[in-house]
């Protein structure tokens, strides 16, 4: 089964595709959608769409998974991510992809054994679970954890 990890962000929405067998995983590619952030917000939108399908269509995974939203201290942030997270969620459902939706917290006790753990334990821990892969970056590792959770929990 191909599981698609998501990281939406307006600024670099993070992306992994995993290959889960029974309780064996490997990599399969990630990467990392940047937008420009001095263009209008509806360009930016339909690039991480556009961007996100283009993924969907070359690897045609099984499933999807994202963080679940989260409440930032400043609101304009959020309203961006969720946002973003809709451009994504839209261009899976436009594929009839199944998106299961983990708590941060969550992501990280699958993926390194503590909810608590920092960007640096998992990055560590991706290393050792995906030996070889090169991740393009800490939203393309964030998107590998996600898969690997939702491999765990499914």
């Amino acid at each position: 089964m191909l599981i698609l990890g998501l990281d939406p962000s307006l600024s670099c929405t993070g992306w992994g595709i995993i290959r889960a067998e029974g309780s064996r995983i490997s990599h399969v590619a990630n990467g990392q959608v940047k937008t420009d952030p001095k263009a209008p917000i509806a360009a930016r939108l339909d690039h991480l769409h556009s961007a996100v399908a283009a993924v969907i269509a070359a690897h045609a995974p099984d499933r999807a998974a994202a963080e679940e939203v989260f409440a930032n201290k400043n609101a304009q942030s959020t309203l961006k991510l969720a946002q973003a997270r809709g451009a994504v969620l839209a261009a899976c459902g436009q594929a009839n992809l199944l998106v299961n939706e983990h708590a941060a917290r969550l992501v990280k006790k699958a993926v390194v054994g503590t909810g608590g753990a920092d960007k640096t334990q998992v990055q560590a821990m991706l290393r050792v679970l995906l030996p070889g892969a090169r991740v393009e970056g800490a939203d393309a590792a964030d998107a590998l954890a996600v898969a690997i959770a939702d491999a765990n929990l499914g």
